[in-house]
């Protein structure tokens, strides 16, 4: 009860003070639209000991809001001039002067009430408010401040002047519609015009009020990923070190200066920047302050940068001229008239000059609030184009569900709302043209989201376009073609540049930081931005050399067949017994095995050819070079150790030679078997030794096993040369240190170089020399063991008889006895 009685007498209080039926701020209609314009503004407000009520005609008179409200007194009496827009009806109106963010409420309780009293108990289909719909106030904390009183009732409060980013939680504000976009989208349009320079080192500067600090929490929200750094940012008010604020972002090298403010306090850092003698800034100005006069021609403006403006796109309102030049006549012919809604002994009254040519960005938005009414109005009373049904019960809420699906034209415009009442956007960018002389704002760009999001610039327009480069404002120099970034401060805009070494490439859209690995069939040369792909290189068979190896491997294996034949149709004759009889057979069949070896070497290789030319030279090749060990140890054995006579008989009765073969081949086959199987040669693809190449090679298995295999062919070299060296003085037909010794150290020779370019050469041809290697160890063993013995049988058969090699012994015998 006490809170009804407290709200009574506030209404009525305000009934009473504010209701003067001469004003101009009042107008009867059937049906009452409320306002809200800072005819006056409170500069600096106090604080106060004691209760006191507001009086607005007191404090600074506004241009601006003085035009305002007549948009909205122009907007009604042109629809009551309409013949399609709401016929036979007429709306009034009562405008009130809101010059204080929180002083305001009696007039706010005056739309409210209903018969001047509230009651806040009554049941919302029972209460009929004073107005059915209001716009305004101007400013968000002024809304914010008000908005709960009218949103209770779910009075529409289309508004014109807030763009606080909390209006639009339709849980706490449920009948705020707005006009002009949210200030979520002029975020999002500083953000796009300071990425359309490429600045990412940006200062920002907010007033004390609600609307500002929201702006700052969208803005670090909204910079996120985008590569813009807030390098500073401070609140603006009376008790500000300016100048101090200057200094600090100066020393920051920021060049880029966002001022999202009133125009009380835009207008307080910008003085001191003139004052403080700052030059060549870019600010960029929030919509607030963005076309004000007074700053555009303040002195010395032109020396502080460029000043790039956000503002609502100008949209002509036709015969508002007209209407203020009406306006002009009937106030100068009635000199009493007030333009307060409210008692007062001294209200100013603006120049005829002044009405004419104040023209405030917020014009269409004031219009456009005003027929957003009028056309859920026109819905609520099922309006045609003759006449509306009058008797109709018109409650706020009823307007609002119509608000909320309105969509239509107004002077080239769409007037649409989203789900949170929010408008569509469709915004300028300015410039200030300071330089001259008078200062002018132009044009040029646009930022639009219906029917669908365009931004542009036209950069033609822009001051820096003609003589200099665009201001630079970023912590660091932008990173060459192919550098990374590599982090140095907190601020991610803070880097060094680093070079991405070879095989790495650097996708900026991916990731800046980092340099990716190429796939391993591409590669690229330092500071890349992209992978090549690498070429596949491996012993092809159609080069010339490889067809010069396989030539010469065909060769070898059809004379090896040849004197495979040969020595099997002189079998049994002195050469074939002294060459080791059945044991070449053996070692012929082991070269000609290892030769096929070779043809595994051409192509593309793969784990079965490698496994097979290593396995098939190693193994007969070592077979073969056995053999000869064993023919050296039998002609030294019969001449040279005749006195263990025992031992040479037990070695002839048990076929010590065909043993001693056939354990070395077991156990050497079981070698092999284990190189195979534990560490076997695989195919490898060699992306390493060349940038550009991916080489096909073999990879050697364990070395383990390698080694074992190379120290029993050495061993068995070793002892070749060895017991050819002590047989070195035999008859000639049995002499075969030299050949021995030749072919077995070439054989090595061979091996060693081939082994010593496996390690220090990485190539394609170091396969080819393998096999080389291969195919001469064959070749030397085939001539200096077999040729002598084939030429003999050839071309010298009288060579060939028992006693030619009877002759050779008794002439041996006799020289061993002379000496």
């Amino acid at each position: 009860m006490v809170m009804r009685h407290i709200y009574l007498f506030l209404v009525s209080s305000t009934h009473c003070v504010f209701f003067c039926s001469s004003s101009e701020f009042s107008l009867d209609g059937d049906y009452l639209l409320g306002g809200l314009f800072p005819v006056h503004e409170v500069k600096h407000a106090k604080s106060l000991f004691s209760p006191e009520s507001i009086n607005c005609f007191r404090h600074t008179f506004t241009k601006s809001g003085y035009e305002m409200f007549q948009v909205m007194r122009f907007a009604v009496e042109e629809i009551n001039n309409s013949t399609t827009l709401l016929p036979n009806v007429s709306l009034g109106y009562e405008i009130f002067d809101h010059c204080s963010d929180t002083k305001n409420f009696p007039s706010v309780f005056s739309f409210i009430s209903q018969n001047g009293s509230i009651n806040p108990q009554e049941k919302l289909f029972s209460h009929q408010p004073r107005v059915i719909a209001l716009t305004g106030p101007f400013g968000s904390t002024r809304t914010i401040s008000v908005a709960p009183l009218i949103t209770m009732d779910l009075i529409p409060m289309v508004n014109f002047g807030a763009s606080s980013n909390t209006l639009s939680d339709k849980l706490q504000y449920p009948s705020f519609i707005r006009t002009i976009p949210s200030e979520k989208n002029l975020i999002q349009m500083i953000i796009h015009i300071i990425q359309w320079f490429g600045w990412n080192w940006v200062a920002f500067l907010e007033g004390p009020d609600h609307n500002s600090e929201d702006a700052v929490q969208l803005f670090n929200k909204y910079i996120r990923n985008t590569g813009i750094c807030l390098a500073y940012q401070e609140t603006l008010s009376q008790n500000v070190n300016y100048s101090l604020t200057l200094k600090n972002i100066d020393e920051l090298n920021i060049n880029v200066i966002v001022v999202f403010a009133v125009p009380q306090y835009a207008k307080n850092i910008i003085k001191a920047a003139i004052t403080s003698n700052i030059r060549g800034k870019v600010w960029i100005a929030s919509e607030t302050w963005s076309t004000n006069q007074e700053l555009l021609r303040e002195p010395g403006i032109k020396n502080i940068g460029t000043v790039i403006g956000i503002t609502e796109r100008l949209v002509s309102l036709p015969g508002f001229n007209e209407f203020k030049e009406t306006l002009r006549i009937s106030t100068n012919d009635n000199e009493e008239t007030k333009i307060c809604n409210q008692e007062c002994d001294n209200c100013t009254l603006p120049t005829a000059e002044e009405i004419i040519h104040e023209e405030s960005t917020l014009s269409f938005p004031i219009y456009a609030a005003i027929y957003t009414i009028a056309h859920a109005l026109h819905k609520v009373l099922h309006c045609n184009i003759n006449e509306c049904i009058k008797n109709t019960t018109v409650k706020p809420y009823m307007l609002l569900g119509e608000i909320k699906k309105l969509h239509f034209p107004l002077n080239g415009r769409q007037v649409k709302y989203d789900a949170n009442g929010d408008p569509a956007v469709s915004y300028a960018v300015v410039i200030w043209h300071t330089e001259k002389n008078p200062p002018w704002i132009e044009m040029v760009g646009t930022y639009d989201t219906y029917p669908e999001i365009n931004f542009t610039i036209n950069n033609s327009l822009l001051p820096w376009q003609s003589n200099v480069s665009v201001p630079f404002s970023n912590c660091s120099v932008e990173c060459n073609e192919g550098f990374s970034r590599e982090h140095v401060e907190y601020h991610d805009c803070c880097f060094l540049c680093k070079k991405c070494p070879q095989n790495t490439y650097l996708n900026y859209s991916r990731d800046p930081y980092t340099c990716f690995p190429c796939a391993e069939n591409e590669w690229s040369d330092e500071g890349s931005t992209t992978c090549r792909t690498r070429s596949v290189v491996y012993l092809q068979i159609t080069e010339i050399s490889s067809i010069a190896v396989i030539f010469f491997t065909v060769c070898l294996v059809i004379v090896l067949i040849i004197t495979f034949i040969i020595f099997a149709h002189n079998y049994g004759t002195p050469v074939v017994r002294s060459a080791g009889g059945s044991v070449c057979f053996l070692m012929l069949a082991c070269l000609i095995l290892s030769c096929l070896g070779i043809f595994f070497f051409f192509g593309e290789p793969t784990s079965l050819k490698c496994r097979m030319r290593s396995l098939m030279h190693i193994y007969f090749f070592g077979v073969c070079v056995s053999c000869l060990a064993v023919r050296s140890f039998q002609i030294v054995c019969v001449f040279k150790m005749a006195e263990f006579p025992n031992v040479y008989r037990l070695w002839v009765k048990y076929n010590g030679q065909w043993i001693f073969l056939s354990a070395y081949s077991v156990l050497f086959s079981i070698v092999c078997v284990l190189l195979m199987t534990i560490s076997p040669t695989e195919a490898f693809r060699d992306s390493s030794s060349f940038n550009d190449q991916i080489l096909l090679t073999c990879k050697m298995g364990s070395s383990i096993t390698n080694s074992i295999i190379m120290f029993m062919s050495s061993f068995l070299g070793f002892m070749c040369i060895l017991f050819a060296y002590t047989g070195r003085d035999l008859p000639g037909n049995y002499n075969e240190a030299k050949s021995i010794t030749f072919s077995v150290i070439l054989s090595f020779v061979m091996f060693i170089v081939y082994y010593t370019s496996y390690l220090a050469i990485k190539s394609k041809y170091v396969m080819l020399l393998q096999a080389v290697a291969q195919v001469w160890s064959i070749y030397a063993v085939f001539f200096s063991h077999f040729v002598p013995k084939a030429y003999i049988m050839i071309f010298t058969p009288k060579k060939n008889t028992a006693a030619y090699f009877q002759t050779s012994i008794q002439n041996y015998t006799q020289t061993i006895s002379r000496s």
